[in-house]
């Protein structure tokens, strides 16, 4: 796919570390698959966001239209975005968003799949420890994880502000 250049240079976020707090601290990524019939799907999903992977770990059900879309398809786009609220009177809305694409997949691994909520827990909940107690529990005792769990491996990633 051809780099596009971003017309409002000025809006740009070239900061990695920019680009990271939004991922960090973004409460859902909006991402865009696409099958074979090359009709859109669009799902919005909380996540976590691994620097060290350079990717975002997504929980979902085990099946569904977006798991036959993953498996026909796994190139996806993606979007973080920091609500800044709308500026009334201006007829404008400030954001930071961070802009993604990427190959989704199943992670199989078991070990990074606990990784993978361990990341996502310590993100969303109030009071980490005590659910990642119940699932390290669970997979010591060879418990199946009651979801799937999903790895968007960043490729390219762009940033944006307006207003």
């Amino acid at each position: 796919m051809a780099n596009y250049h971003l017309r409002r240079a000025d809006r740009a976020i070239d900061d990695p570390a920019e680009l990271d707090r939004i991922l960090s601290t973004t409460k859902h990524v909006s991402v865009a698959l696409c099958g074979p019939d090359l009709v859109p799907h669009v799902v919005v999903m909380s996540h976590g966001y691994d620097a060290e992977r350079n990717c975002l770990y997504f929980h979902a059900a085990k099946a569904g239209r977006k798991m036959d879309l993953l498996r026909a398809n796994p190139r996806v786009a993606a979007i973080a975005v920091e609500d800044l609220g709308y500026k009334a009177g201006e007829c404008s809305h400030g954001y930071r968003s961070v802009h993604l694409s990427g190959m989704l997949a199943e992670v199989a691994d078991p070990v990074e799949a606990m990784h993978a909520l361990e990341v996502m827990i310590r993100r969303l909940e109030p009071d980490p420890e005590a659910v990642l107690a119940k699932f390290l529990d669970e997979f010591r005792q060879g418990r199946p994880l009651p979801c799937a769990i999903l790895r968007l491996s960043i490729e390219e990633r762009t940033g944006k502000h307006g207003s």
